[in-house]
């Protein structure tokens, strides 16, 4: 899908000052593959759609940006695309970077400054972390602001290991087998939510942004992070990791492979109404051909 004429070419402003290295032109193709098979196989693009891509500032949205703008210019992803950053009052929060950044690289972008930080802190008890009521208030908004635009989806940077480490949350403990999915529909029925970086790993979205020096916005302003669940699953995958390399791979692969037969959910499966098939045994016919004769 690459010429080597147009592999180097800095095809729109978010791949301004690409390195010229081969390591990052393969990083580059690895992450244009991964994120057009997500959309291809979990069926993302309806022709003539309008996306709304969340940007936090971190280094999984701004991969996120740089590669859905690569499949549109090459016509492999005919939507249109509107950046989004809610700001939430977060405080130290760098406000002017992402517009200044969105602006430079001429991307039509809409932010929006909701005071949700001062909710979660009245709301939340001490001790406990912002994140879950955080996210809801930030999806609500979200919402809102798809609706207004007249985007058919929102667009988010979760990458496999996000997905994964949600898998083992889930498992360890909320007692459930569920993850993030590719594609999901809202409660309400009218909004898609896509995660077009489901196969990519989150060091390849690290190198990327860094290789492309992009103006990263940590994500512990709100001082919610130490300790979360979260980061216990990401130490635990870590450690796998380094004692088998390629277990995360493996691990995601088999999210993709579930058996139900082979699970213990008797609501995905008819454990109950399982019958033995009967054999029949064949009708015994002497061969009276074979019989020895009697003398």
């Amino acid at each position: 899908m690459f010429d080597d004429d147009d592999a180097d070419a800095d095809i729109h402003p978010l791949f301004h000052g690409a390195p010229k290295t081969t390591s990052f032109r393969k990083l580059r193709k690895r992450l244009v593959r991964y994120v057009r098979e997500a959309v291809d196989q979990y069926g993302m693009v309806e022709r003539g759609a309008r996306w709304l891509v969340c940007m936090s500032g971190g280094k999984d949205s701004y991969t996120l940006l740089a590669i859905l703008h690569e499949l549109q210019w090459r016509g492999l992803l005919p939507v249109d695309i509107l950046a989004c950053n809610l700001d939430q009052g977060q405080p130290g929060f760098p406000a002017t970077v992402l517009p200044a950044f969105l602006e430079k690289m001429g991307v039509p972008h809409r932010i929006e400054y909701r005071d949700t930080y001062s909710i979660v802190t009245d709301k939340v008890p001490e001790g406990r972390t912002y994140c879950a009521l955080c996210s809801r208030l930030r999806r609500g908004h979200l919402y809102r602001i798809a609706r207004e635009e007249g985007c058919s989806a929102i667009v988010l940077g979760h990458h496999r290991d996000d997905i994964l480490e949600t898998f083992f949350m889930n498992l360890f403990h909320g007692g459930r087998l569920a993850t993030m999915p590719p594609k999901l529909v809202n409660e309400e029925g009218d909004l898609f939510l896509y995660r077009p970086l489901a196969h990519v790993a989150e060091a390849d979205c690290e190198a990327f942004a860094k290789a492309m020096n992009y103006p990263i916005i940590p994500c512990d302003l709100c001082g919610s992070q130490d300790g979360l669940q979260r980061q216990q699953v990401k130490q635990i995958l870590d450690g796998w990791e380094q004692r088998s390399p390629g277990r995360r791979q493996v691990m995601f692969r088999a999210l993709m492979n579930a058996r139900p037969s082979h699970l213990l959910d008797p609501k995905l499966f008819d454990f109950a109404g399982l019958q033995l098939t009967p054999h029949e045994q064949p009708e015994f016919r002497p061969n009276l051909d074979k019989v020895p004769r009697l003398r």
